[in-house]
């Protein structure tokens, strides 16, 4: 894998933008190290398994989710990446003569949804099918959904990323038009959501910011990509300002400190609040300011080799990470009798036996990576070449959002029934997809295989 990551960034563009790479592995890995050390599970003095939730038993690492919370960077790199995807795609159909718009988005938005969705579908069905086996078996049910609600945390975020992407020909064109403008809208946006969900109580409202938040991050991608980062003193100003913002409303403010789950159920993140949006302003504002260093550092070829290994795999290391965590606990919980579990999460204990924990994580993710990151590269044509009819567009991107959404908010786990699953979650993001002219079956392509390095378009 290293010899083919090292030959893909051997041959890569001089005019590529690495740390668009670089960010988007830095963000994945952070969220990666974020959750294995969140959650801790350990055995208490009579021999029960406990999950000890971090930000509950040590309130000085809720200053650390400002850091491990990056999900605003990624919505950044991929308003650059999805700026020069749809720009380039437009320009190709105008040389090609083909003067409607309407089809070139359904290929385009079918084909990001497949590059997205694919390597999800493995950990869905796997997961399914542990969750009857484990039904079946006898296994209490309580477990059973902890198991998967654990394993499956990170699929909710793909619903919203999709739901932002296929935005993405409306929200360029508000900033080819209108520029800052097209941004500065969903501050107010947000703003009110805040208010009609914490001052009048207006239930439900507050999911709205999950659109609000997160397309605003994105179309500072835009602003990005279009140069307009390029004076650094706008970036630092950038951070200064969001930063101010963050310490205003949660040091002095209504708002925790914490960017994740926070004692009490007020959670900054699920869905977002000003607070995050203010920390993804302070973290764009840094990221492009560090940029041009960034840019330097990164034509090391082992650090550039690494970066594009990473971007290889990012999505598999992403969707697996926490069913390598889950196998890992299972086996010294069942197998080992609570081998290594004896450390209260918080205590110095636990915190010295990080490094070796980690170590053993990453160990155990090494296998789901080599069977299944494969799944990043099995893109075959959509519909054969054809143009995904406009019904079937729109409700296989509803599909496969609800499914996933569905997946983290209710769970596949289900408390009565025989099979012991939802099937219908398990359902919509495979129809869906079949909607949309693909599926869960590995058809690489030589092209594929060439692409293995990862693309910031």
């Amino acid at each position: 894998m290293w010899g083919k990551a090292r030959e893909l960034a051997e041959m890569t563009p001089p005019e590529r933008n690495r740390w668009v790479d670089f960010l988007r592995a830095l963000s994945i890995m952070a969220v990666v190290i974020g959750h294995w050390l969140m959650a801790g599970m350990y055995v208490d003095s009579v021999g029960e398994l406990r999950r000890g939730d971090l930000l509950t038993v040590a309130d000085w690492t809720h200053w650390l989710t400002w850091g491990f919370q990056v999900m605003p960077v990624f919505f950044l790199v991929g308003g650059y990446s999805n700026s020069v995807s749809w720009a380039a795609t437009v320009r190709k159909a105008q040389a090609e003569g083909r003067p409607s718009q309407t089809g070139v988005y359904r290929d385009w938005l079918a084909t990001r949804v497949q590059r997205l969705i694919t390597p999800t579908f493995p950990v869905l069905l796997l997961w399914a099918a542990l969750a009857v086996i484990m039904t079946q078996v006898g296994l209490p049910r309580d477990q059973i959904r902890m198991a998967t609600e654990a394993a499956l945390i990170p699929v909710w975020f793909l619903a919203v990323y999709l739901l932002v992407t296929a935005f993405t020909p409306v929200t360029h064109a508000a900033w080819n038009r209108f520029g800052w403008l097209s941004f500065a809208v969903f501050v107010p946006l947000a703003m009110l959501t805040d208010w009609l969900t914490f001052t009048q109580g207006v239930p439900y409202v507050n999911f709205t910011n999950f659109l609000w938040v997160f397309l605003a991050i994105h179309q500072l991608g835009f602003a990005w990509q279009d140069g307009k980062f390029d004076r650094r003193w706008l970036a630092w100003a950038w951070f200064a300002g969001g930063l101010a913002i963050l310490v205003s409303i949660t040091v002095y403010g209504f708002y925790p400190v914490s960017m994740v789950s926070a004692p009490g159920g007020f959670s900054n993140s699920l869905p977002p609040t000003l607070a995050l949006f203010a920390l993804g302003m302070a973290q764009v504002g840094l990221v492009l300011a560090l940029e041009p260093m960034g840019r330097k550092m990164l034509k090391s070829v082992g650090l550039w080799t690494a970066t594009v290994l990473m971007n290889g795999m990012i999505m598999t290391v992403y969707l697996w990470h926490l069913t390598a965590f889950v196998l890992v606990l299972t086996v010294c919980w069942l197998v080992l009798g609570g081998a290594g579990l004896d450390s209260v999460p918080g205590t110095g204990a636990w915190w010295a036996s990080r490094p070796l924990w980690i170590a053993i994580y990453v160990a155990a993710l090494l296998p789901f990576i080599a069977i299944f990151a494969r799944h990043e590269r099995s893109f075959g044509p959509i519909r054969g070449g054809r143009t995904v009819p406009k019904a079937r567009a729109v409700f296989g991107v509803l599909a496969i959002c609800i499914g996933l959404g569905a997946t983290a908010g209710v769970t596949i786990a289900s408390p009565d029934s025989l099979s012991g699953i939802r099937w219908w979650v398990i359902a919509l993001p495979l129809l869906g997809a079949a909607l949309l002219g693909f599926g869960p079956i590995y058809r690489p392509s030589q092209a594929t295989r060439d692409h293995a390095g990862g693309s910031a378009s």
